[in-house]
């Protein structure tokens, strides 16, 4: 194969725990009769609050076909490359197994302090979160904390958001060490990685659902008290350009693996697209990727809903109607508008095989 797939979940494969039943037809036609994929494949996720481990376990059941760890691409994957945040102390924000996540992707030495978590920091600071009355001390407690937060992960989608609003700002605005008083000169803060960010997602419910990007939106914009704007060392998830160069090293593996000569030269995005970042200083963390072209299929099983007409370009406001990326990802039309629409993914695999003149 010269080509390689990169598929998202939500929308393309299932809907929440339940597999889009096009899915499985699929990937009957990526399979030959040993249960080896005939092509490399990538599966490019946005979810980040849990282990590779039940995502794989996750998407081998409900597909029906055998998907190891490693072509499991989460949001939060390329934290192994910022080795300069590896075993640090961390303030970690999301919902699930935080600090099993964050030992994978930010502890090399184990013997070090843990990631801080939200709920952590609160039990030490319970007097800085006092939105939810009933969750409020009844009496006075003493605060310490003895640890300078050096930087700020968030994963995922979490929950209580006026929690995680206000202890964020917090940190930031107390350079990481949560006795200090509000430093509002203080700029640059300490570093901030966002992991996945989607405006919106979608499950089971017949409309998309809030995702994390929305929570971003918020950080920002109350971040702006300090007359200044939020930023962010990394942006990582879909649609980011770091993601994809990550994904892509994913496949070169894979066809090392299965010890398949032929170069990859095109990457099949199905249900993706893909935006550029303004700040690329990790580049070089990265070989440069030999793939020469990028399809990009969009799906009608997802968010995108073929029944509502999208306007012309039309300068500003297609950017104001249509562009949902992430403030700091560069606008273009041309990245935005898909090389194909088909109506779901077997249909896509279907194309791409036709496209790229590959016969299983």
């Amino acid at each position: 194969p010269s080509s390689g797939f990169l598929f998202d979940n939500d929308g393309v494969l299932v809907r929440g725990n339940t597999p889009i039943p096009a899915a499985k037809t699929a990937f009957q036609k990526l399979l030959n009769s040993q249960g080896q994929f005939l092509v490399p494949v990538v599966f490019v996720t946005n979810a980040g609050n849990c282990l590779r481990q039940k995502k794989d376990d996750q998407l081998s059941h409900l597909l029906g076909v055998p998907i190891s760890q490693d072509q499991i691409m989460m949001s939060h994957s390329p934290l192994r490359m910022f080795k300069c945040y590896h075993d640090k102390c961390v303030l970690v924000s999301g919902q699930g197994p935080l600090l099993d996540i964050a030992q994978e992707y930010l502890l090399r030495k184990k013997q070090l302090c843990l990631p801080v978590t939200m709920e952590t920091l609160r039990e030490k600071h319970p007097l800085r979160d006092v939105v939810d009355h009933d969750r409020r001390p009844h009496v006075l407690v003493s605060e310490c904390f003895s640890y300078t937060i050096l930087s700020v992960v968030l994963f995922g989608e979490l929950v209580r958001w006026e929690t995680n609003l206000q202890l964020i700002i917090d940190v930031l605005l107390m350079s990481g060490y949560p006795g200090n008083p509000y430093h509002r000169a203080s700029h640059p803060h300490i570093p901030v990685l966002a992991c996945n960010v989607d405006l919106m997602w979608i499950a089971e419910a017949q409309s998309p659902r809030f995702g994390h990007g929305t929570f971003m939106v918020c950080l920002e914009n109350i971040y702006k008290i300090t007359g200044k704007d939020l930023t962010y060392e990394a942006l990582m998830g879909k649609p980011s350009k770091l993601t994809y160069q990550y994904a892509e090293y994913l496949l070169w593996a894979q066809a090392a693996d299965r010890q398949w000569k032929q170069p990859i030269q095109t990457l099949c995005t199905v249900g993706q697209e893909i935006e550029d970042e303004i700040n690329n200083s990790w580049e070089n963390e990265l070989a440069s990727g030999a793939a020469a072209h990028c399809r990009s299929v969009l799906v009608c099983t997802g968010v995108y809903n073929p029944h509502v007409e999208v306007p012309l370009y039309t300068g500003k406001s297609i950017t104001e109607t249509v562009f949902h990326g992430h403030r700091d990802f560069r606008f273009d039309p041309g990245l935005v508008e898909p090389d194909h629409i088909v109506p779901d993914v077997d249909a896509a695999v279907d194309l791409v095989f036709q496209l790229e003149d590959f016969a299983p």
